[in-house]
């Protein structure tokens, strides 16, 4: 039976700590797929450990688009991605293989899903500006002046998303226009209607929270302090790069600055994972039609195999 014709990639979506790699990399032994990561995060070379970056030996033997494009110093935008991964995906096609989509990243699914704004680029003045303030006043006060100029907005961002809250008002002190309006003038790049997707994401949420903490507890084992701790050594990098604002990193940074002990660095970053699982469960709640497994039910992938060779058309690879 030939594949679906309209079938141009499957998405693989959940929170951090859902299993979304192990998931993928078993599929992709049945069927013929090829990964593309959708991580804002594994893009960067040199961050591996807090980013649960496959290993050398998996990525040698499935190779991953889409991860270590870039030195840490360097920024990577939804935009950017969008480009990589469609023609990622048109070379992966091409190949006669569907593209398996994989990761947490949110606004990158978005993108490709949604669309674009044309919005401005990045004011590196702007932004020390806010951090500054959120150094002074904290994150959330400056959410209460995102919901005075762009109410939109900030109901769809937590109050603690400094990332996401500085964005928004970048663009509204640049374009004197709320980041919301220039939303609604976006195109989809990928129809909704020829993504088949598939979100993994426990019913219970304290198994998952209990999951996040043990693979914290393993990070920190495999080195994850070394790790920053070589990316600072550096000498080129701050905690204002993109790269090191990531979950894990950010507040084993600030433990190495001496700001706070490595006990309170971790618990920080627990709990900060924990808020990201929360956003990502967010979003992912606009997908009711999508597929939904509970990735810590024994037969979860077998249930999900089945439902990819329906949705391809044809049969596990022999």
């Amino acid at each position: 039976m030939a594949q679906r014709a309209s079938l141009q990639a499957i998405f693989l979506m959940g929170p951090t700590g859902a299993g979304k790699s192990d998931i993928a990399l078993a599929l992709v032994d049945q069927f013929p797929l090829e990964i593309v990561s959708v991580d804002s995060a594994m893009v960067y070379r040199g961050l591996d450990i807090g980013t649960a970056k496959p290993s050398r030996d998996v990525l040698a033997r499935v190779p991953h688009h889409l991860i270590d494009l870039l030195d840490p110093a360097q920024s990577y935008s939804a935009g950017r991605f969008v480009r990589d991964a469609l023609a990622a995906m048109a070379g992966i096609r091409l190949r006669g293989r569907t593209p398996l989509l994989v990761g947490g990243t949110m606004l990158y699914f978005h993108a490709l899903l949604e669309g674009l704004a044309d919005l401005p680029t990045a004011d590196e003045e702007l932004r020390h500006g806010f951090d500054e303030r959120a150094a002074r006043a904290g994150w959330p006060a400056l959410h209460a002046e995102l919901a005075r100029v762009d109410p939109r907005a900030a109901s769809r961002i937590e109050p603690a998303d400094s990332q996401r809250i500085q964005r928004a008002l970048e663009v509204f002190h640049v374009t004197g226009t709320p980041i919301s309006d220039l939303q609604l003038t976006r195109a989809p790049f990928i129809p909704r209607a020829s993504v088949a997707r598939f979100i993994v994401s426990p019913n219970d949420r304290k198994r998952l929270h209990e999951r996040i903490e043990k693979r914290l507890e393993a990070m920190m084992g495999e080195g994850f302090l070394a790790e920053v701790a070589a990316l600072r050594a550096r000498g080129d990098l701050t905690q204002d790069h993109p790269a090191m604002r990531a979950v894990g990193y950010r507040q084993l940074w600030s433990f190495l600055a001496g700001e706070f002990s490595q006990e309170e660095a971790v618990r920080r970053a627990f709990a900060a994972t924990r808020q990201l699982a929360k956003r990502q469960l967010t979003w992912l709640r606009h997908h009711g039609d999508a597929f939904w497994y509970d990735p810590l039910e024994s037969d979860a992938t077998a249930h999900m195999s089945r439902k990819v060779q329906e949705v391809l058309g044809f049969g596990p690879r022999t």
